[in-house]
């Protein structure tokens, strides 16, 4: 069993579906770059991923990482691939050329993500958490700690890793214990133990830089309290090279489910130096531009895991003989009603999340380097409003993708030969961490719907609108579109009844927030699917235009029917179950 990068609809979601050219080519960072090497980068990371990345990937989950006398060891081959990985530049793609990235769009990026994810899912996450502290640090560092440190973080050289949770405190960090002096020489004490620290150590880089959030003396109660600190493993001299070791050490790995050649650490942090990020008190603000992007990614993993499982699970079933046709001849399992409805689910849900995806890649392409600032304003909004969308829901039908591609296979999914049981395993961290997908969904619900000033809403309203009023004489196009309509007036009467009930009984709505994201995920997957079927106009992919007429027409009468009776469930509250005594739950 293997995998193969979707190669045809990747390119076809740049060139034909966003026009990658067209919403890009003018703008300054990216005016020298082409389709034609969009299409060779795409081309590139298959390869990488496909022949380096897949074939240690159930090894590197058999064997795990280990922690022996303080020191972690990633699974045999990761080291080996982590260097062709950075000597690649595949860490810097679209990292700022100042300091020595590609610049690359993020549009493009994001598909060389989903490959790597959809590979080997632990693997990746040693880039993505380098990705999102070099953002942070891009973004609120000073420009002496900019310098420093994000060229070799971009050459792949040195890692980031994220501190933030604390055995106490997981989603409140408000109520985080660890501590920072400051030393009076522009740098800070930090001392303090964090849990979870996805790449806290590992074998791969020559250093690992943290980004920690600690309190100050006299700093505010809660999470306004909180400052953000660069902490190196190793100290960096003021010409880049490396100098002694920081207080910085691992003090055990967890043993999970899932992610197994991904290093899960407890991090101690004795009297180690670091530097302030942005502002005192201000680090939960800094620490999202990290975990904003973080989401994301971790939305782009279920989109992975999902494409793998959809790939597997269908060429097996093409292959696996089982059961008899109406003439009484042994037929393959892919002839199957039911194996055929799984199979379609897990591309329909696959397929538009993708779409998403990019079209939230080319937003931050928008928000960071476009000329004109009412523009920049317009993608922060639609990237902000979308982000928790994206991680919770990609996440959920990526793990609901995984059970269809062990359902598939049966009794042969359920055992390791196959590979099934291990992206189950796999996808299911996605709907936990960066972020419960519960705590995404009352975000949503509460800060981005009913608290939201900021008409975030009407932005992606908006853009909907564009696209159902584009012109398509697609059947298939036609139907989704009045059944958006038709949701969209529902979704809406959800809304309104939202905003009423919060200001009486606020809390126990908040019972229907994840039902309420998934019928707004249904309604921005509908919006996707008519972008794909316009984008249709513009290939001549007969095979990949029959395919995208197949997914929009089963994802509109199988999958997002279910959208309506989710707002309906809504609005039925939860308020009859708050109040019951716990013995009776």
């Amino acid at each position: 069993m293997s995998y193969k990068a979707p190669l045809d609809d990747m390119n076809f979601l740049l060139k034909d579906v966003f026009e990658i050219q067209k919403n890009l080519g003018d703008i300054e960072a990216f005016k020298d770059f082409d389709e034609e090497l969009y299409s060779a980068v795409l081309e590139e990371s298959a390869k990488f991923s496909e022949n380096v990345l897949f074939p240690i990937n159930r090894e590197g989950d058999e064997e795990g990482c280990s922690f022996e006398n303080g020191i972690v060891t990633t699974p045999k081959g990761f080291k080996e691939a982590y260097k062709e990985y950075a000597q690649g530049g595949w860490q810097g793609l679209s990292g700022d050329p100042e300091f020595g990235g590609q610049g690359l769009p993020k549009m493009l990026n994001v598909l060389t993500e989903e490959m790597v994810y959809s590979t080997n899912t632990s693997f990746c996450l040693y880039s993505s958490l380098t990705s999102g502290a070099y953002h942070a640090i891009h973004a609120h560092a000073s420009d002496e700690l900019k310098a420093l440190y994000l060229p070799a973080m971009l050459e792949g050289r040195w890692a980031g890793a994220m501190g933030l949770t604390e055995s106490h405190a997981g989603s409140d960090l408000g109520v985080i214990k660890t501590k920072a002096e400051d030393s009076g020489d522009g740098s800070y004490l930090i001392n303090g133990s964090k849990m979870f620290i996805t790449g806290g150590d590992q074998d791969l880089t020559e250093n690992i830089i943290h980004l920690v959030l600690a309190k100050l003396p006299g700093a505010p109660d809660g999470p306004q309290g909180i400052s953000l600190f660069l902490v190196p493993k190793i100290m960096v001299n003021d010409d880049g090279s490396l100098g002694d070791a920081n207080g910085v050490s691992c003090g055990s790995i967890e043993h999970k489910m899932g992610i197994k050649a991904s290093a899960t650490c407890v991090m101690n942090f004795d009297n180690a130096k670091g530097f302030l990020i942005g502002k005192e008190n201000r680090g939960l603000y800094a620490m999202f531009t990290m975990m904003n992007l973080e989401r994301l990614s971790i939305g782009i993993q279920g989109i992975g895991l999902a494409e793998t499982s959809y790939q597997l699970s269908k060429n097996y079933a093409l292959e696996r003989k089982q059961g008899k046709n109406a003439k009484g001849e042994a037929t393959t399992i892919i002839q199957h009603a039911d194996v055929r409805r799984m199979i379609l689910e897990q591309r329909a849900y696959t397929e538009a999340g993708r779409a998403l995806a990019v079209y939230m890649g080319m937003q931050i392409d928008k928000q960071y380097h476009h000329p004109d600032e009412l523009e920049r304003e317009k993608s922060e909004k639609r990237m902000a409003f979308l982000t928790p969308v994206a991680k919770a829901f990609f996440t959920d039908k990526g793990f609901d993708a995984c059970n269809l591609g062990v359902q598939i296979l049966g009794g042969h999914g359920f055992v390791r030969e196959w590979g099934l049981e291990q992206l189950v395993r796999d996808a299911k961290i996605g709907q936990i961490y960066e972020g419960t997908n519960g705590i995404q969904a009352q975000d949503f619900m509460v800060r981005k719907i009913c608290l939201d000033k900021q008409s975030m809403l009407s932005e992606i309203y908006d853009e909907i609108e564009i696209s159902i009023n584009r012109e398509c004489d697609l059947p298939e196009f036609k139907l989704i579109k009045q059944q958006l309509v038709d949701l969209k007036l529902e979704i809406d009467s959800t809304i309104d009844w939202m905003k009423d009930n919060f200001k009486i009984r606020g809390y126990d709505i908040q019972g229907g927030a994840t039902q309420f994201l998934h019928a707004f995920g249904h309604l921005v997957y509908a919006w996707m699917w008519l972008e794909i079927l316009h984008g249709t106009e513009n290939t001549d992919n007969k095979l990949l235009v029959q395919r995208k007429k197949v997914g929009a027409k089963f994802f509109s009468q199988h999958l997002l029917p279910q959208a309506f009776d989710l707002c309906k469930r809504v609005k039925m509250g939860y308020k009859d179950y708050i109040e019951l005594d716990e013995s009776l739950l």
